[in-house]
């Protein structure tokens, strides 16, 4: 008796197909892929998925499907798709390598504000030696991670260990030496009070939409930065702008936009405290996003659980 053939299907741009199809066929060519858009497939024979985010409806389409594969960290792309066989587990991607990234550009983008490393950009341009942006004191600075995850811990962890005081909010509480961890909605408002450089990295939920907003931002110091590496839709821009035009926060940095690419057209571009860059905070490395779909499909082949999986209730 003959045993089926595995499939695969790839829901992403068909240019950007070579990325992912070449290191899943290096680690698993047994596995036959087919890419959405490009090739034909029979939707029935299909057995997994690997996208970020697919046709809303296109999913359901598949009745043979036993996981789908996130190719990022976030599942928002999913979980807006009201017709999602919620049968299916849906799995995120996870990794060191992607926290590691993202704490890289966090800490990154605080320190150029830190260091007033803007002004001398200005200054610069105007051949002029100035040294009169001197930084607050590190142990003066109070870093906030809004989203205490495990993207969220590794930033954290980076900011304490640079010698700054770092507090964390999230949901449920968290336990990382360090760091004080602020958790549900009751500790928010104190969480913010204490923020000078607030890092989002929530996962985007219909509790989150819109939660950078003008009333959060009234509830940080006078001065304070923010820096967002979720999602787009976390923020209000025409509240980022107004806040940052009357002195609430003193600039953001901004990677994440909805929609995306932002449009031309938007005043993010050209604001002078606005720093905008195009999602590029973390990027997955397309060996280790292959091997993550792989290893998962190899535990549903072994009868063994899947891990990471997300829990639709949550939204993450």
């Amino acid at each position: 008796m003959s045993v089926k053939e595995e499939t695969l299907l790839l829901v992403a741009p068909v240019t950007w197909a070579g990325i992912w199809t070449a290191p899943i066929a290096a680690q698993a060519p047994e596995l036959k892929v087919f890419v959405h858009d490009r090739d034909e497939y029979d939707p029935a024979a299909i057995d997994y998925v690997l996208s970020f985010r697919p046709p809303p409806g296109l999913l359901k389409t598949l009745p043979n499907i036993r996981a789908v594969f996130s190719l990022g960290a976030g599942v928002d792309g999913f979980l807006a798709d009201p017709e999602y066989p919620r049968q299916v587990p849906l799995v995120r991607f996870v990794h060191e390598s992607l926290a590691r990234e993202m704490a890289h550009y966090a800490v990154l983008h605080a320190l150029l504000f830190h260091r007033r490393q803007r002004n001398f950009d200005a200054a610069q341009t105007d051949h002029a030696w100035r040294q009169s942006f001197p930084p607050r004191k590190t142990e003066d600075t109070h870093i906030g991670i809004f989203g205490m995850g495990e993207i969220g811990c590794v930033i954290a962890a980076a900011f304490r260990d640079l010698g700054f005081p770092v507090t964390g909010w999230s949901r449920t509480r968290k336990d990382l030496s360090g760091v004080r961890s602020y958790a549900g909605e009751a500790e928010r408002a104190e969480f913010l009070a204490g923020t000078d450089i607030l890092v989002c990295v929530l996962p985007l939920t219909d509790d989150t939409r819109g939660i950078l907003n003008k009333d959060l931002f009234a509830q940080l110091p006078r001065g304070a930065y923010l820096i967002n590496i979720a999602r787009g839709g976390h923020q209000v821009p025409e509240d980022i702008i107004s806040a940052i035009d009357g002195g609430q926060l003193e600039g953001a940095t901004l990677d994440v936009f909805d929609p995306e690419p932002l449009p031309p057209n938007s005043p993010l571009w050209s604001h002078p405290k606005i720093t905008v860059t195009p999602h590029v905070a973390a990027l997955t490395d397309p060996f280790v996003m292959a091997k993550s779909a792989v290893d998962g499909i190899r535990l549903i082949q072994s009868g063994k659980p899947l891990i990471n999986v997300v829990d639709f209730e949550r939204g993450y």
